[in-house]
């Protein structure tokens, strides 16, 4: 009987690990919340090697999830998953804060303006040295954390735990439209797509309550795109700016 108990304990105890690799094999799944359906796609830090890209070693913008994963195959490495990062201008720069292996491209915007990047409080998505961070922009521009890799979006959707104060539930305003939101201990970063036309208010509370994230940040609406190869989806449409994605080691 000793012995059966042992091995049962063992088993149990290696459950979380093989979670964990069929998280880091498939890091995708698709989610409905609230009658809508959403794909949503998960990078644990310290595991999966989360990166932001904005132009090729041609100094030309990347543009599109097939380029990228051509760049990335010269290097023996694939996409885990990939979707559109933060705002840019017509020719694909960045617009606001953007910050690639350690480097300043794009310098943070802290005034209000117009449409979705001005309805502050808006947001920096930061992967640091040791967790994931969502900071708010005037927050972040008084005392910068360390930033590996950076991307300013906004609006906020989740700001500790509490909505954006502009959005409202009986909103009109339906678009596609992703995210990411970061857990309370800054290990994991969840990214989400909404493959149906969702106002804020919904899309909102799909981190807060469908996902139990503190904070979230809006990246990109109507042209919001994903590339899950786990999934065996590659969204086409017209070129865009920053890409958020995670590397694999192997050929794809």
């Amino acid at each position: 009987m000793t012995r059966l108990l042992r091995l049962a304990a063992l088993a149990l105890a290696a459950l979380p690990r093989v979670a964990q690799a069929e998280t880091a094999a498939k890091p995708c799944h698709d989610l409905r919340f609230e009658g809508t359906p959403y794909t949503i796609c998960t990078a644990q830090f310290g595991r999966d090697d989360l990166r932001l890209w904005a132009r090729a070693p041609d100094g030309l913008p990347i543009g599109t999830f097939g380029r990228l994963a051509d760049l990335l195959a010269k290097e023996g490495k694939h996409l885990g998953f990939a979707m559109n990062a933060g705002m840019y201008a017509p020719d694909l720069r960045p617009l606001g804060l953007t910050i690639i292996a350690g480097q300043t491209v794009a310098p943070i915007v802290t005034a209000a303006g117009p449409g979705n990047f001005g309805m502050r409080p808006n947001g920096v998505f930061c992967i640091g040295p040791d967790r994931y961070r969502i900071v708010e922009s005037r927050a972040f521009a008084a005392a910068p954390p360390d930033c590996r890799y950076a991307t300013q979006s906004g609006p906020m959707l989740v700001i500790d735990a509490k909505l954006h104060p502009r959005f409202v539930a009986n909103s009109t305003s339906f678009y596609l439209r992703n995210g990411v939101g970061v857990s309370a201990d800054g290990q994991s970063a969840v990214f989400a797509i909404s493959d149906a036309p969702v106002s804020f208010y919904a899309f909102a509370r799909l981190f807060r309550d469908g996902l139990g994230l503190p904070d979230a940040l809006f990246l990109d609406g109507a042209i919001s795109k994903l590339d899950a190869p786990g999934l065996r989806r590659e969204d086409f449409g017209l070129p865009m700016g920053p890409i958020l994605g995670t590397v694999v080691d192997g050929a794809d």
